[in-house]
């Protein structure tokens, strides 16, 4: 038989609309909870589903919008006094319950029933009250009950918090249900906590969201350009819940000022747009779910067709960063690899110079932060743990977590807000076994080493079979090949003088032939000569040249800098040549206040 996932493949399938607005005419009071009515008013509830399904619906969703310990009784009590008289199980069976009876009234059609799952009303850390954790749980027990009452599909509706997004959709994953992801954008196309359309996607898309986009906040007019957006980005279905459009009172009641005709031409463009999962948010009716169905249908239009988009993509909560353009600057400083002051930090347990390394590589112009805190004498789990969120509560950069300890990296993929880079895994069987787990988990895009059980391969043929055998291990879990980055290792020319054209020629390899993103750490490659900054720009231009997608470099070094902003000019990478004035102009000024100072450095010596 089929399911809801193979419907939405073949066509367009329709939501519900708006059942809060319709509760409010019924005589829902304010302050009242609607998911009482499942209990007090259950043919109420049965009959707007039952008019959503007459008008077209095949999907309808529980009326269980807020329902969550935090305001009924459960598992979890959370923080504040819990005003519903119910316990959240009797509340989210009764929503089931009524969606039930109202399918049934409908043998001859194929009507699925979607766990509806609102935002928990608290903000997470660092902006609110409620731990990632706790979020965790309150949304684990709103599934499980969703997941006992026969619940077909899990939706995850208005958000407005990407953290809070991931949460919830990491608590719906672990059904083993299909799990759609809507958010609630404003008219900037930005949520609340500044994610776009590109980072929802790539979030929700790396932790297995199986549809993903807009609902609620705007009407269809509005959204056209964030559904776009949706459709550029996204390889899974799009799914849009737009209002009647925006709110406004009137005789002291809230009224919308979209009825079904012109819902049902907004929505068409909608459709036209990529939207393949359409439905109706506050103020929408059955009629203008009729209204839409039936000008669709009239115009006889099919779907856009669904198509993987080969993006390799990484976030923090408010920033994307693409791999596969100009080559995007990895800072290294946050590593106690041969830094005395840093291993100081560390075992000082000093967060503050964590953060400052951090926000001075920000300034030098890093894209992402590696992040690596790993010292034998130190908790590496909680320190890593500690680290990710305190950087990210004062830097929008995304950020590399750099570790080979298995809890460390969980831990800190858990709790990171947006998508990750993981540095890294390798071709060793064992690695692979671990690493790539948490990726299909957490979502995150993963740097993957060529060394394997026989070490590092001498040749570039040799690196080049095992980034094969790591894509080919990945795919086994599901994990796509944009989702990797490969480092073909650079090893010191001091020791091993042929290790620069090898590592060259891998890189050439990995891009002709894979069609693959890679990464190095450059600086690696001068080990044990003095003046080491001379070989690693000239061997950064030469690696950018033969593909590099990627460099674990130190943003302070002027010249690594100066040889990535004219690399970008001369290769279109930098428009109208705008990065590269800017910078030589500052250059100019810190040039000339150095020869200022001369004659004082001279009177020291």
């Amino acid at each position: 038989m089929k399911n809801i996932l193979d419907e939405i493949k073949e066509g367009f399938v329709y939501f519900e609309g708006g059942m809060g607005t319709l509760l409010q005419e019924a005589g829902l009071k304010p302050g009242e909870l609607p998911e009482e009515w499942n209990l007090s008013h259950p043919e109420v509830i049965q009959g707007i589903h039952k008019d959503y399904i007459k008008a077209g619906s095949r999907i309808i969703k529980t009326n269980t919008f807020g329902a969550n310990a935090l305001k009924y009784r459960g598992m979890h009590t959370g923080k504040k006094e819990i005003p519903g008289t119910h316990s959240l199980s009797e509340v989210i069976k009764g929503a089931f319950d009524n969606a039930g009876a109202a399918v049934r009234a409908f043998p001859e059609e194929r009507v699925y029933i979607s766990l509806d799952i609102g935002p928990l009303g608290h903000l997470l850390k660092p902006l609110g009250d409620l731990s990632f954790d706790e979020a965790y749980e309150l949304f684990s027990e709103v599934v499980s009950e969703g997941v006992k009452n026969g619940a077909d599909l899990i939706l995850v509706e208005t958000m407005t918090d990407i953290y809070e997004a991931k949460a919830a959709v990491l608590a719906a994953k672990e059904s083993g249900l299909p799990v759609m992801l809507t958010c609630a954008f404003d008219e900037s196309e930005k949520l609340m906590t500044g994610a776009s359309p590109l980072i929802v996607t790539s979030v929700a898309e790396g932790l297995g969201a199986d549809a993903v986009g807009v609902n609620c906040s705007l009407g269809p007019d509005q959204m056209t350009g964030i559904v776009r957006s949706f459709a550029e980005h996204a390889s899974c279905p799009v799914v849009v819940s737009p209002n009647a459009g925006l709110p406004r009172t009137e005789n002291g009641k809230t009224v919308y000022d979209v009825g079904p005709d012109d819902f049902a031409a907004s929505m068409l463009e909608i459709a036209k747009a990529g939207a393949r999962v359409l439905g109706g948010c506050c103020g929408t009716t059955p009629a203008h779910i009729k209204a839409m169905k039936d000008a669709i249908e009239r115009e006889g239009l099919k779907p856009v067709p669904l198509s993987e988009k080969n993006e390799t993509v990484i976030t923090s909560f408010s920033k994307a960063v693409t791999f596969g353009k100009r080559p995007v600057l990895i800072g290294e400083r946050i590593n106690p690899t041969g830094k005395k002051r840093f291993k100081e930090a560390l075992r000082a347990h000093d967060i503050d110079h964590i953060l400052q390394v951090g926000l001075d590589e920000q300034d030098k112009g890093a894209e992402v932060l590696d992040v690596n805190v790993g010292l034998p004498e130190i908790d590496e789990p909680a320190m890593m743990e500690e680290a990710v969120y305190e950087l990210q509560g004062v830097t929008d950069l995304p950020l590399q977590i750099d570790t080979t300890d298995r809890e460390a990296m969980e831990r800190a993929l858990k709790i990171y807000n947006g998508k990750p880079m993981i540095n890294s895994v390798n071709g060793k069987k064992e690695v692979m076994d671990m690493v790539f787990p948490l990726a299909k988990k957490y979502g995150g895009l993963i740097v993957a080493l060529t060394i394997d059980e026989e070490g590092i391969p001498k040749t570039a043929e040799g690196r080049l079979e095992i980034a094969k055998k790591m894509y080919d291990e990945a795919a086994k879990y599901g994990i796509k090949k944009k989702d990797i980055i490969i480092d073909p290792l650079a090893m010191s020319i001091s020791a091993e003088p042929d290790s620069a054209k090898v590592t060259l020629e891998a890189l050439r390899l990995i891009r002709d032939e894979l069609k693959g993103h890679t990464s190095l750490g450059v600086s690696n490659i001068s080990f044990g000569l003095p003046e080491r900054d001379l070989i690693n720009s000239a061997f950064f231009v030469e690696a950018m040249h033969n593909g590099l997608s990627a460099a674990i470099m130190n943003p302070a070094s002027e010249e690594m800098m100066k040889s990535w902003r004219a690399f970008n000019a001369l290769n279109l990478y930098d428009e109208n040549c705008m990065d590269y004035i800017e910078y030589a102009g500052a250059y100019k000024e810190r040039m000339a206040g150095l020869l200022l100072q001369l004659p004082e450095w001279r009177q020291s010596l």
